[in-house]
């Protein structure tokens, strides 16, 4: 035999020169949750080791983010059930949770890169992503509120704002509003290729954030549909998005392979919060390698042609890199 593949898997030396696959801190968006009150760190219960921060100490942890050389945080807030409506009101007020969060951070660490969700749920009444109006998610209406979100958390000093609710044409509107009040370096991280998916149960318990009545397939991904998600992620682009993402991660590996194919700008997947408790269930339970399959799946969403990773395992991940 002239050609030998084993060759090149002789050692870790050999096997580490020709790895066409890499992580580094460089590739994560750690996701943040923030409630308010002080001195809180709560954790999850369905996301074990992982928690919500009040501001104090969200100061603390963006800092420790940053000396491991995490430099980008993705920013949810828990909002208490007595400012929440169907108007979504309490997302445009200047001195809310979420917009102190976005100036505690660049305040700890002016460098870190702070991305917001934009989306109504955490602020609805319902638990969903839009005005509702006799059972209907109300598409128009919803997206000029998210317009003004947007426009209120840069304001506050959000370098991206990310809308994940899936609504058409709100690309379009946030970015003309940025443009309008002279926001023009402020970027758009959008959920492209956001399914409905049932990967979403622990993430939806952080917040308190799960829907009041029927679900979000109406207005979320079919999680059957392969090629309608390139052209979701196509119009978003057209429409102003400077960086596009795919969402869950492991079981959509296909479609972030299709939409790298596709586009030329980043693409991010967000391995979201069952893909995280998933883990962490079946390690306690001693039936996986918590660290190995951790870095596994990490490296196959990368391999899948993720430029970047929203992933609950930041930290855990850098500690081991």
């Amino acid at each position: 035999m002239l050609i030998r593949n084993r060759r090149l898997r002789t050692n870790e030396a050999i096997r580490s020169l020709v790895r066409e696959t890499s992580l580094s801190p460089n590739d994560f968006i750690v996701p943040l949750f923030v409630v308010e009150g002080k001195n809180v760190k709560e954790e999850i219960a369905s996301m074990p080791n992982y928690f919500r921060f009040s501001l104090d100490l969200l100061e603390k942890e963006v800092k420790e983010l940053w000396q491991m050389g995490l430099k980008s945080v993705l920013v949810f807030v828990k909002v208490p059930d007595n400012l929440k409506d169907n108007e979504g009101t309490e997302a445009l007020n200047k001195e809310g949770l979420m917009q102190r969060a976005i100036k505690t951070i660049k305040n700890a660490v002016p460098e870190m890169l702070v991305m917001t969700d934009v989306a109504l749920d955490p602020y609805s009444s319902y638990g969903h992503d839009g005005i509702v109006e006799n059972g209907e998610i109300l598409n128009d209406p919803t997206t000029k509120v998210l317009a003004k979100m947007a426009l209120s958390h840069v304001k506050a000093g959000a370098d991206f704002v990310a809308p994940s609710d899936m609504m058409d044409g709100r690309i379009l509107a946030i970015r003309e509003t940025l443009e309008e009040n002279n926001f023009h370096k402020s970027g758009i991280m959008s959920y492209s290729a956001k399914y409905a998916s049932a990967f979403y149960g622990p993430f939806r318990d952080a917040l308190d954030s799960a829907p009041g009545f029927g679900d979000k397939k109406t207005y979320q991904m079919d999680p059957a549909n392969r090629e309608e998600a390139i052209k979701e992620t196509i119009m978003d682009i057209e429409e102003g998005a400077d960086i596009v993402m795919v969402k869950p991660g492991l079981c959509y590996l296909d479609i972030v392979r299709d939409i790298r194919n596709a586009v030329d700008v980043p693409v991010a997947v967000y391995q979201v919060s069952g893909e995280y408790a998933m883990i962490k269930a079946a390690s306690e339970k001693g039936w996986l390698d918590h660290d190995a399959v951790m870095l596994e799946q990490l490296l196959s969403i990368k391999r899948a042609g993720a430029h970047m990773i929203a992933s609950y395992f930041a930290k855990d991940a850098v500690k081991l890199l």
